[in-house]
């Protein structure tokens, strides 16, 4: 079969019908990969704002739980008399009457002035505290610790016992029957809320 001069100008248009198919299917083909590779980053970047948000929403879960148990907290301290001002008025009762029930033969005291100490406005609380300088004649040990553990029930303060130095009394020269003597600095903690927009 011999091709001709016609022949060739036929094939021609099917070479260039080819050409031009192949050329279509390369463009959808290209076309098709820039639009995998465009739902590729939108997906990523749809997994990133997702991953955040679920962050945010964790973040915001666990600040709820830490403000509601602070708030609880402060409503248990609220309730046992250790938030607001300090009532020292009340506390020398207290001091005075455990003497009086405990029948400790002699007590001396002094307050301090009463000083903040750490602050935390995120929380929004501020504790302050009191020194104590207090001196107790006993009849025996057992007094102290009966003493400080009534105090640290009752009181209307978180009562801490920095350091007690007990020494014994020279026998007989005791008129009040004291055997003990008792030397202890003590902190007295009281809470307030602090000044600020974050309270519980």
């Amino acid at each position: 079969m011999k091709f001709e001069r016609r022949d060739l100008s036929k094939l021609q248009w099917y070479a260039l019908a080819a050409i031009v198919a192949i050329a279509i299917a390369v463009a959808a083909g290209f076309w098709s990969n820039v639009g995998a590779g465009k739902a590729r980053v939108e997906r990523d970047a749809a997994a990133v704002r997702k991953a955040q948000t679920e962050q945010r929403l964790g973040q915001v879960r666990t600040e709820e739980q830490e403000i509601k148990a602070r708030t609880q907290q402060y409503q248990q301290m609220e309730q046992a008399g250790v938030t607001g001002q300090e009532k020292r008025l009340d506390w020398t009762e207290l001091l005075r009457d455990l003497q009086r029930q405990l029948r400790l033969p002699g007590m001396t005291y002094e307050f301090g002035p009463q000083i903040p100490l750490e602050s935390s406005p995120a929380a929004g609380y501020a504790y302050h505290s009191s020194q104590l300088k207090i001196q107790l004649r006993l009849l025996h040990e057992e007094d102290l610790l009966n003493f400080v553990a009534r105090l640290q029930r009752e009181a209307k303060a978180m009562v801490l016992v920095r350091n007690c130095k007990v020494t014994r009394l020279p026998s007989g020269n005791s008129a009040d029957g004291a055997q003990l003597l008792a030397d202890c600095a003590m902190e007295w903690v009281t809470l307030r809320r602090a000044s600020g927009p974050k309270q519980p």
